[in-house]
């Protein structure tokens, strides 16, 4: 069985980063910047967020589909609550 990170780093060519991971039950991201700029703290995704990425079906969607299942990542988006109510 393949093991799934438990976080997503995003760059983009002009050196910017996002980064994504499962914390506390909750889905997360920070901006990193250019190596030279101090990075952002963690910020909770809202489900408004997520259902986007869904919507899309973004790298970011299909990595959550992977970690959490269509069941959580579907709740995660219509409620707002954590990833295993």
């Amino acid at each position: 069985m393949a093991l799934t990170p438990m976080c997503l780093r995003l760059e983009s060519p002009d050196g910017c980063a996002k980064e994504y991971r499962i914390w506390e039950r909750e889905v997360e991201v920070r901006q990193l910047q250019h190596p030279i700029e101090e990075e952002r703290g963690w910020h909770r995704l809202t489900p408004g967020e997520l259902t986007v990425h869904v919507n899309r079906n973004t790298v970011v969607a299909q990595w959550l589909m992977r970690r959490l299942g269509w069941r959580r990542l579907l709740r995660a988006c219509v409620a707002d609550q954590n990833l295993y109510h």
